[in-house]
């Protein structure tokens, strides 16, 4: 992918627009939707559960969830790629249950918000925030960190909302079914890798 491409697909991500990023064969192998946490609404909230379908999470750094008392989900991480889950949560105010994609956008948008404080947040909840690894795509390559980038390359707040692209099989979308959803959908698709050998 060259620079002026991955250029393009920040600019439209500062704007508010979906990318898809794709990780290497070495780990998940997977796509992922992602969106500036402070560009969240209900309708773009509603287009992730219903067309991508899998977990709705919020890339952000370790600094800021401590600043929200926001702790791991367990201190013994055995998944594989060591994606470091916390507890989740959801916004208090002007929210119901927290599950429709209107209260999971308002979860979304105050997680990213200087003004929320940790008393603003219900644990658990609906809403999954992940911790970034603090050395980001230099330690490790995962959607979280590549989130993370694309955020302060695009000067916007650090916390994303990302979700895996589930195929029309239910199995996990491949590159052909990613490439008919980007086109189908105007998306640009960003591989890890690419961003890799770009912040370098």
């Amino acid at each position: 992918m060259t620079k002026s491409k991955i250029k393009d697909a920040i600019s439209d991500f500062k704007r508010g627009r979906f990318l898809i990023v794709i990780d290497g064969k070495d780990r998940e192998n997977e796509a992922d939707l992602v969106l500036a946490a402070e560009k969240a609404t209900p309708e773009k909230v509603n287009f992730m559960i219903k067309e991508a379908g899998g977990l709705i999470c919020v890339p952000m750094s370790g600094k800021r969830l401590d600043e929200l008392k926001i702790p791991l989900m367990t201190e013994n991480n055995t998944e594989y790629t060591k994606c470091a889950f916390t507890l989740p949560v959801d916004y208090k105010k002007s929210t119901t249950t927290g599950i429709s994609a209107f209260d999971r956008a308002k979860t979304i948008k105050m997680l990213a918000s200087n003004k929320s404080k940790a008393d603003d947040f219900a644990k658990p909840g609906h809403i999954f925030p992940l911790r970034a690894e603090e050395k980001g795509l230099k330690k490790r390559k995962g959607h979280t960190e590549a989130a993370i980038e694309l955020c302060r390359l695009a000067g916007l707040k650090e916390a994303a909302v990302i979700c895996e692209i589930i195929g029309k099989n239910g199995r996990m979308a491949k590159m052909p079914e990613i490439k008919r959803f980007a086109k189908k959908y105007n998306i640009k698709i960003i591989m890890i890798e690419d961003l890799i050998r770009y912040t370098l």
